[in-house]
């Protein structure tokens, strides 16, 4: 029986990907965990009430 042939995946086809993924995780960490008070971008509070769940859920301080 003939054994398989792993596919190559070049570094330069992930790579972009792989910061794009990168690069939205530290966003969506920004929201989740740091929107809020003087680092705040967006004012008011709706951003910090949209995600407040999930900054209890991760065991961000907020209250």
């Amino acid at each position: 029986m003939a054994e398989p042939i792993p596919i190559r995946i070049p570094v330069r086809e992930i790579l972009p990907w792989a910061i794009f993924i990168a690069l939205l995780a530290v966003v969506l960490l920004y929201f989740v965990g740091a929107e809020e008070g003087a680092t705040s971008l967006i004012s008011g509070h709706y951003v910090h009430e949209y995600v407040h769940d999930a900054r209890h859920l991760l065991g961000f301080p907020c209250h």
